[in-house]
């Protein structure tokens, strides 16, 4: 078995692991010489480190990294799932406070969509909830323009042909059509980019409304976009166990 890559961090994502401050706060100890990696001063925020080897210090103080944090959180419409971006876009990661900004978003939801997000910084939690061979349901509620066809939705749960291939399985339930628009839920088990926009589209329907409302077993059970909590241990393990 070949041996497990270590995982190398941004220092400043090292530095807000644990909890002391935030990564851009991080960004300014290491600007001002205050940081040290392995006794030496840490003078590049581009530098990456194995907090599990690394000895990192602050004004001459050992820093330790936190237990595992697991928090779900409301993305709103219009809010990036990622950690950094390049075109200074809000991020998931801008929805929570500053001992929280070292998680990292599970999986991704597409800007123009909303709902569940879990972040966490325990990565054995966030292989199983996205490494494909474990195929983890991820439950939307999706509303479409127009009075969507019967054949377009046993299209949808029997699988569309995007451009890198055919779509798995899906369930599709609680249709409601109203006006000049329909909804209805849809469950997948794949994460391919912006799948469920592309399969509408395939089908000849614009997706109005996305909101991933359940991962797993997990229930988003969030009333308002930007609201977050802290995972229950009950609730972690309901993650670790999701199919």
């Amino acid at each position: 078995m070949a041996a497990k890559v270590p995982e190398k961090l941004r220092l400043n994502r090292a530095i807000a692991a644990t909890g002391i401050c935030s990564r851009r706060d991080a960004d300014e100890l290491i600007k001002a010489r205050r940081v040290k990696v392995n006794g030496l001063l840490a003078d590049d925020l581009s530098m990456q480190v194995d907090p599990a080897k690394d000895r990192i210090q602050v004004d001459g103080k050992p820093l330790y990294k936190k237990a595992f944090d697991y928090v779900v959180l409301y993305k709103p419409k219009g809010v990036v799932t990622t950690c950094d971006d390049e075109k200074g876009r809000r991020t998931v990661l801008d929805l929570l406070p500053a001992e929280l900004q070292h998680l990292k978003p599970v999986g991704r939801l597409d800007r123009d969509s909303e709902g569940m997000i879990i972040l966490t910084n325990d990565g054995a939690l966030a292989q199983t909830l996205t490494h494909p061979s474990h195929h983890v349901d991820k439950t939307y509620r999706v509303t479409v323009d127009g009075h969507i066809e019967d054949s377009a939705l046993k299209v949808l749960s029997e699988g569309v042909r995007l451009s890198e291939g055919l779509t798995q399985k899906a369930r599709v339930h609680s249709l409601k059509r109203s006006g000049n628009m329909s909804t209805f839920v849809i469950v997948i088990s794949e994460g391919r980019n912006r799948q469920i926009r592309r399969m509408c589209a395939k089908v000849g329907y614009n997706v109005l409304r996305l909101v991933r409302e359940r991962i797993g077993a997990l229930q988003l059970n969030l009333k308002e976009p930007g609201q977050w909590r802290h995972l229950l241990a009950s609730e972690v393990s309901l993650l670790r166990v999701s199919k």
